[in-house]
């Protein structure tokens, strides 16, 4: 941590890059590709890999919910 112009200490830079909002907009965009992955009748790959998306997603919310403002 180093000292900014006013004499307070400023925050550690990783903490911008674990903010939650971003992060948590990813992961419900993630289960909503899933669920989009899930209901398309066009392509069988993209049905078979749907559910493994959307459990990537709610783990990847479960695990996003734990950071920092």
């Amino acid at each position: 941590m180093s000292a900014g112009t006013n004499g307070q200490i400023a925050p550690p830079r990783h903490r911008g890059i674990l903010r939650r909002g971003p992060w948590e907009a990813g992961a419900t965009a993630l289960i909503g590709l899933g669920v989009f992955m899930l209901m398309q009748p066009f392509s069988l790959w993209l049905y078979t890999y749907s559910f493994v998306t959307i459990l990537a997603g709610t783990l990847a919310f479960v695990v996003v919910s734990h950071f920092p403002e």
